[in-house]
């Protein structure tokens, strides 16, 4: 029995000669007397950097020109602001209040009170005006409504109400309702928001000025509470230093996907010529990556007309070729078209934890070449897309496959 082995994505010498071995053990003890024979392609058509990675800015050491800066101040808070909108009035809800002893008199209400009601009044339509044109140029006009609401009916709000006890106090309060309301719509609305920094801001002065205060108020309690630790976490010197490395590291696994999309062809004219090697029939089994290109490969000379050794099986393991097809964007065959005839029997094995495997038969319905057989490493991503080749699992079905009756 003759297996011809692809790997996947970013996989490179030294990870495939461990593959390579465990991949032949599990197959040979199935079928003694097999022949693996271990197809590496990584260094020669996998992708790398051939600048050295100067197109990735920051990677070279230089500092951006606002690095640093206000600027940077400002960033870090917005980008806490829009993973939880409600991070300020938290804080306001923890703090300590202002001047007086938290006594109220008889008939006299609460300082924060005030600013609950204010907010309350900004549900229901759009004022007219420029906040309305505001939040339909930047395109949250749809998410505005309900971020008020969210505001409004928010624990967090309602405490730091109970804590704003004098006239700074609510001042930080309607700059911090204001801001909330704003990131709210624009995190909901997400990239159907197109909104500038500038026009962000002209927002929340728009909406501070409804509750009787200002959008912007520096030197606050949250902002000595928060401030420090958003720049800590996304100043853009720290991302600068993670840009570099996340980018660099992607390049194998990313990279190898986009080069094989754009320049496929010399991977599987190698591939064939493996193929061709021998007339025996053989078992091809691509991971990842791999089972894309022995898709394509097949399809096309089955298309093509052109004559490749049969195929007893094609076994696909923790696969994007039937997602790419359902794109459109599988290389081997055109849009919502099927298997061409003298394609071989096609065996895709996936593992639901694994988020780079698809199922095949969905997208082949009623051809029974195709067969999907769903396993579980019981790991989580990305462990999961690796962990095929040490599960029993796997090399059962296969050899269930290759012994079936055709």
């Amino acid at each position: 029995m003759r297996f011809i082995f692809v790997h996947g994505t970013g996989v490179r010498r030294e990870r495939f000669d461990k593959l390579a071995p465990m991949v032949a053990s599990g197959l040979t003890a199935r079928f003694p007397g097999s022949e693996l024979v271990p197809c590496y392609w990584g260094d020669v058509y996998g992708a790398d950097l051939s600048a050295g990675g100067a197109s990735i800015p920051g990677v070279d050491g230089t500092r951006g020109v606002a690095a640093a800066g206000p600027l940077d101040h400002e960033i870090a808070e917005w980008l806490l602001l829009l993973t939880d909108p409600l991070c300020e009035l938290r804080v306001l809800a923890k703090v300590a209040g202002g001047g007086d002893d938290g006594l109220q008199m008889p008939g006299v209400r609460a300082a924060g009170e005030e600013i609950a009601d204010r907010v309350a009044k900004l549900q229901g339509d759009l004022p007219p005006g420029e906040l309305a044109l505001l939040l339909q140029a930047t395109g949250i006009a749809g998410s505005y409504p309900a971020a008020v609401g969210t505001v409004a009916g928010s624990s967090e709000f309602a405490g730091a109400c109970d804590m704003a006890s004098d006239a700074l106090a609510v001042r930080e309060l309607a700059a911090a309702a204001a801001r909330a309301v704003v990131a709210q719509a624009l995190s909901v609305a997400g990239d159907e928001a197109l909104c500038t920094g500038d026009e962000r801001d002209r927002l929340v002065d728009l909406v501070g000025a409804q509750l009787g205060g200002t959008g912007r108020f520096p030197g606050g309690r949250v902002a000595a509470v928060l401030g420090g630790l958003a720049l800590r976490l996304t100043t853009q010197p720290v991302l600068d230093h993670w840009r570099a490395p996340l980018t660099t590291g992607s390049v194998p696994a990313l990279g190898d996907i986009l080069r094989y999309q754009t320049r496929g062809r010399p991977l599987r004219d190698y591939l064939e010529t493996v193929i061709k090697e021998s007339a025996e029939p053989t078992v091809v089994i691509g991971h990842s990556l791999g089972g894309i290109a022995l898709v394509d490969l097949y399809a096309l000379a089955a298309i093509d007309r052109r004559p490749l050794p049969e195929a007893r099986l094609l076994v696909t393991v923790g696969s994007q070729a039937p997602f790419l097809h359902e794109l459109g964007a599988l290389t081997g065959l055109p849009p919502t078209a099927g298997l061409p005839p003298g394609f071989p029997r096609w065996l895709n094995v996936f593992d639901r934890k694994d988020l780079l495997a698809y199922r095949a038969e969905p997208v082949f319905p009623g051809d029974p070449r195709v067969i999907d057989h769903e396993v579980s490493s019981r790991q989580p991503f990305p462990l999961s897309h690796s962990a095929y080749w040490k599960l029993d699992a796997v090399y059962d079905r296969i050899a269930e496959e290759i012994e079936a009756p055709r």
